[in-house]
């Protein structure tokens, strides 16, 4: 699907491009490729032939790099600016923060999670942005602005938007069920085929959810219970993942899994007898956004790499490619129907209005978080997994002894 998108867009703007004359300096575009035109009162060039690298950190799978037919927005960058891009990926916030906190590596603009970032400013491991270097700021919706993680916006761009959702098989999950929300995910009846993340900021949020809370912990109760309703939990999980729950659900290994709605979609394009749905009672919200490390070398050059990447055309491949939703405006009138009309990438604004942000817990809670995920990781279910068996074999073995007693007192009768 990403693909087919990807060309279709590609065509009408070539189509479209026939008809026009080409962009020259001093028009309002610079036309950089094929598919792609940025804001030409923007100097592009200010690092051309200064040897300038950038080194980005993002999320795995999370820009249009020219895979699966979409546009090459990185290389594009390169052709525009000169500066070279040395693009890596992490898996979870937790372990992007771990590598940044330990001073083992060096980049120039990483993509944290609202909470994440929240904490990162708050222990100076990020630098305040230029604004003046990122016009394009002008272009994000205010609604993705100006939120209790980064007030006025200091160390945050936001990249994208999203909600968590339940990716469910049409052929494992009876529907109806969907109607329970969370506790679809604690439903005995779906042992051993249940997959849920595998972090603790999501599992927690969750469980408070379930237990009718908010999915911010504020308090060490909170906590041991969520700990206690996720230990309830674990025997029915099949396994906790994070990008490993593409091949599980598309491959038909799982019914269930919490996941990100933007990859919902993915899941769903590859494998059309999934479906993705919303809980009515509310769900996570959140901003993966772009920031400076305190250690970069290079902030100027990083905060062009961010405007950049406000181009309404970046934005517009972006959101193609990933299917996540684009914060810059001008974008959602861009997307095929099919995408700009969904429910997954636009939700219910009832739903969202149900729906929180992850906060910056305090460093006593986030010990205690952290200590909780690790007793619940290490958690032995090993007697509630084999209870079901062992419940199942004794109604087998007392159904044999019924038959067994029935024949042999029917025997008794026959000979006497």
């Amino acid at each position: 699907m990403k693909k087919a998108i990807s060309l279709l867009l590609s065509l009408v703007l070539a189509a479209g491009m026939m008809t026009m004359p080409a962009f020259a300096a001093g028009d309002d575009m610079i036309q950089v490729t094929e598919d792609i035109a940025v804001s030409a009162d923007y100097d592009w060039t200010r690092f051309k032939g200064q040897n300038v690298s950038l080194n980005i950190y993002n999320w795995g799978l999370y820009i249009s790099d020219g895979s699966d037919g979409s546009v090459d927005v990185l290389s594009a960058f390169e052709e525009l600016t000169g500066i070279q891009i040395n693009y890596t990926t992490f898996d979870t916030n937790e372990s992007m923060y771990a590598k940044l906190k330990s001073g083992g590596a060096s980049y120039d603009v990483i993509f944290p999670s609202d909470y994440m970032l929240g904490k990162m400013a708050n222990e100076g491991m990020l630098l305040p942005l230029n604004k003046e270097n990122i016009p394009n700021l002008a272009k994000i919706g205010p609604e993705y602005m100006d939120q209790a993680y980064d007030p006025g916006n200091v160390y945050s761009v936001p990249y994208t938007w999203g909600v968590v959702g339940i990716t469910y098989n049409k052929d494992m999950v009876d529907e109806a069920d969907l109607e329970q929300g969370w506790n679809i995910l604690w439903d005995p009846r779906y042992t051993g085929q249940i997959l849920q993340f595998n972090n603790s900021r999501d599992c927690f949020a969750m469980a408070l959810k379930v237990l009718g809370r908010s999915m911010n912990p504020d308090s060490q109760e909170d906590i041991d219970d969520a700990l206690v309703k996720l230990q309830e939990q674990k025997p029915l999980v099949q396994a906790y993942v994070m990008d490993e729950v593409f091949d599980k659900m598309e491959g038909g290994e799982a019914a269930l899994a919490p996941y990100y709605a933007g990859d919902g979609l993915t899941m769903i394009a590859e494998n059309d007898r999934l479906g993705m749905f919303i809980p009515e009672e509310g769900t996570i919200q959140y901003v993966d956004a772009m920031c400076i490390p305190a250690s970069s070398q290079n902030q100027e050059a990083a905060e062009m790499f961010i405007n950049y990447l406000c181009e309404v055309d970046v934005a517009l491949h972006n959101a193609l490619f990933i299917q996540y939703t684009s914060p810059v405006t001008a974008v959602r009138e861009l997307l095929p129907e099919e995408l700009r009309d969904s429910e997954l990438m636009y939700p219910d604004p009832e739903i969202v209005a149900r729906s929180e942000y992850m906060t910056v817990l305090g460093d006593e809670l986030n010990s205690a978080m952290d200590m909780a995920w690790s007793e619940m990781k290490s958690f032995d279910d090993s007697g509630n997994v084999w209870l079901v068996p062992t419940f199942l074999v004794l109604a087998i073995a007392l159904t044999i002894f019924n038959v067994w007693r029935r024949r042999a007192r029917k025997k008794r009768r026959e000979m006497y």
